[in-house]
């Protein structure tokens, strides 16, 4: 779908698994869906969402062998809907490198779910951005223990194909199918959450032993000191990311300085904590003072708000003009994060100013 939707013109709205019936209608309706995919693992979930919303989409099932057992609700499912497509159908490239390519609703503790708007020149360029800061080579080959529905899995579902890679995917992110995944498959990188790597350390088979490093890298909350540990002996290079659903996912990369190499693993994981530096595909980055958008003191004390602009940050939230001129206030997209510039330009989050959810270790 990460494909096809967009070929046809169409804008991609990945649903997370985890919302409850009523949130998912009022994305439905908000969004004003047309067609719904849907996995028969989630029947009763979508089910009570389609009887609530008030749109009516064409229902189209994926019904998956290995799925939990679930019924049907479609008119169709995925395999005899593409059986029916036309084989003369020759894709073309957007009109406009700034038409909406997904759209993504962030969750807040408090009001509805906001809808947040990629363009296809945003997406094209993360998903480079990403080839870039990863150091990936073609044929790479990528573990999904990030969720699609996450940032549009941080746009690395276009960055693998560009690079003619292979995508692994798993059916549950559990410890036992991700270590014997990396194994038959030769995994080279994955991205995911603090929790999978705990997942990682702790279902480590104990013949398990890995002749090559494998790239990971996480978002969220600063790995604890004893887990980053743990992932470099099991064979884990960790780098850690910072974003928004607003700005595609990373925008900020915790890059590793040489300089660091003679420090012990305590410092080094105190300095692998901090958020970092601007992603390549990020025109600009900075914390200032919120009002006078002033930039802050580089002393690593002084806060202020992390704010950031260029092609890589959302068009807007769908129809919410003022939330978006607020958001965009000055000409910076103010991401609500409240943290310190380093001495050494690398930024490190302190608080948050808006609320927050985390939901299966994704905030």
């Amino acid at each position: 779908a990460h494909f096809g939707v967009p070929m046809t013109g169409a804008v991609l709205n990945a649903l997370n698994i985890r919302l409850d019936a009523a949130t998912i209608a009022f994305i439905l309706d908000h969004g004003e869906a047309k067609v719904l995919f849907t996995d028969r693992e989630f029947a009763d979930t979508v089910q009570q969402a389609l009887e609530i919303a008030s749109v009516d989409p064409i229902v189209i099932d994926v019904d998956d062998v290995l799925a939990p057992r679930g019924k049907l609700l479609g008119e169709c499912d995925y395999e005899e809907f593409i059986s029916k497509g036309d084989p003369h159908f020759a894709w073309q490239l957007p009109a406009d490198e700034w038409d909406a390519i997904s759209l993504n609703y962030t969750s807040g503790t408090t009001g509805d779910p906001k809808g947040v708007v990629y363009h296809h020149r945003g997406a094209y360029l993360l998903a480079q951005g990403n080839a870039l800061t990863a150091s990936m080579k073609k044929q790479a080959i990528y573990l999904w223990t990030l969720p699609m529905f996450h940032c549009n899995g941080w746009c690395f579902p276009w960055t693998i194909s560009a690079l003619s890679g292979t995508h692994v995917c798993l059916r549950d992110v559990r410890a036992d199918d991700i270590w014997k995944a990396i194994l038959e498959h030769r995994v080279s990188h994955m991205c995911g959450a603090p929790i999978v790597m705990s997942m990682v350390v702790s279902g480590k088979p104990e013949n398990a032993k890995l002749d090559y490093e494998v790239e990971f890298f996480t978002a969220a909350a600063p790995p604890p000191e004893a887990v980053l540990a743990a992932m470099k002996d099991a064979g884990f290079n960790v780098t850690h990311l910072y974003g928004l659903t607003e700005t595609y996912g990373p925008s900020v990369v915790n890059d590793w300085d040489p300089n660091w190499d003679t420090l012990d693993n305590r410092e080094q994981a105190a300095l692998k904590a901090r958020q970092g530096v601007r992603y390549l595909a990020l025109e600009g980055l900075d914390v200032v003072d919120p009002q006078s958008l002033a930039p802050v003191p580089r002393d690593g004390a002084s806060i202020g708000e992390v704010v950031m602009r260029g092609n890589v940050v959302m068009k807007g939230y769908f129809k919410n003009a003022a939330s978006t001129e607020r958001a965009f206030a000055g000409g910076w997209f103010h991401s609500g994060d409240l943290g310190v510039v380093h001495p050494d330009g690398y930024i490190q989050l302190k608080d948050r100013s808006k609320d927050i959810i985390i939901s299966g270790g994704e905030n």
